[in-house]
């Protein structure tokens, strides 16, 4: 079955896969996300510990736990996953970030299922996970029903779903493009747009329409004197996570 075009973007997928090789180099174009990797992996401990339960003071408290971790680039999420436990299944369409993420993996003897494709080939494989993970994923894709509703595909009944993304509002606009982009460029120019940012508002509806049902939300906020990124229980104008669940069976 064909990847749909428009959960894809072919500019974006390009983009990335031109920066393969530099997924590991914390120096490199994918400095950002080494940066905010931290962060992201204690919103997906905090969520997963409190919906499948599990020992905190456990170094493996997701073993059992199948997860899928959609757009994964070089494996910058999918290895600590692993490390703690989790069965993880990672999916990209570059083949490029696909192959960096084989090789890296393969150096830390990690054993991490990379796919190259999209999370429509594994929809239309039958496949199904107990947690699915898109971390800056959605502010990428040109249909945000159309992927979430393959998120919604790949979830197991009483499985969760836990998302990133930019909220569309002046401030990220000023500090994500503006700032991040053209003035401090500790992002490559175009990496953003924010006509693809999208609001919590728009993000609990969409999840709404994929027959998920929203759990809540999170900011990520930077404190720019120490240069450290926290969770806010109400800060969202810039970065949030959002998670989201399947209730019902399908």
């Amino acid at each position: 079955m064909p990847t749909p075009v428009k959960t894809v973007d072919k500019f974006e997928v390009e983009r990335f896969a031109g920066n393969a090789a530099e997924w590991w180099n914390q120096r490199g174009p994918f400095a950002t996300l080494h940066q905010i990797t931290p962060i992201r992996l204690a919103f997906l401990r905090e969520e997963m510990l409190r919906h499948f339960g599990g020992d905190p003071r456990s170094p493996r408290p997701f073993s059992g736990v199948s997860v899928v971790d959609i757009g994964c680039g070089g494996g910058l999420v999918a290895e600590p996953l692993t490390r703690l436990g989790a069965s993880v299944t990672g999916v990209d369409p570059g083949a490029e970030n696909i192959a960096a993420a084989q090789a890296h993996a393969r150096a830390q003897r990690l054993a991490i299922e990379y796919r190259a494709g999209t999370s429509h080939d594994l929809v239309a494989e039958g496949r199904q996970f107990d947690c699915v993970v898109a971390l800056e994923v959605i502010e990428h894709v040109p249909d945000v029903d159309a992927f979430l509703e393959s998120c919604a595909a790949l979830v197991r009944p009483g499985g969760l779903v836990l998302l990133s993304t930019l909220n569309r509002t002046a401030k990220a606009f000023a500090l994500l493009i503006v700032g991040a982009e053209y003035v401090l460029r500790w992002l490559p120019r175009g990496t953003h747009r924010w006509d693809r940012f999208v609001t919590p508002e728009e993000m609990d509806s969409a999840l709404r329409r994929a027959g998920l049902t929203p759990a809540g939300q999170r900011g990520m906020v930077l404190n720019p004197l120490s240069g450290e990124w926290r969770l806010d229980d109400g800060d969202l104008d810039v970065n949030y996570f959002a998670a989201a669940s399947l209730t019902a069976a399908r």
